[in-house]
């Protein structure tokens, strides 16, 4: 499963489960709060660890860049929309 379908998988799981999700929310809060996230993941059998979130976002831009006008530099920016770990949050605070 890759990082990008256990963040899916996690998310359904706390939008169904208000404790979860609270806790998951609560990692926010901590000082290194990629690293309380991932270890809270780990914790519910989903590995994932911070690079993960960073490659899965650059993979994805890159894939965009690569599916629009050829790649070139006249590809959209995008503006959020390759961050997993900030989209996985923001659904939950919807």
């Amino acid at each position: 499963m890759t990082t990008v379908e256990q963040l899916e998988e996690l998310q359904r799981r706390a939008l169904q489960n208000p404790a979860l999700r609270k806790e998951l929310l609560a990692t926010r809060q901590e000082p290194d709060a990629y690293a309380a996230f991932c270890e809270k993941c780990q914790e519910l059998g989903y590995e994932i660890y911070p690079m993960d979130l960073i490659v899965a976002g650059e993979e994805f831009y890159a894939s965009y860049r690569r599916s629009t006008n050829g790649g070139g530099e006249n590809s959209p920016k995008l503006e959020g929309e390759d961050d997993f770990y900030e989209m996985f949050f923001a659904a939950l605070e919807a």
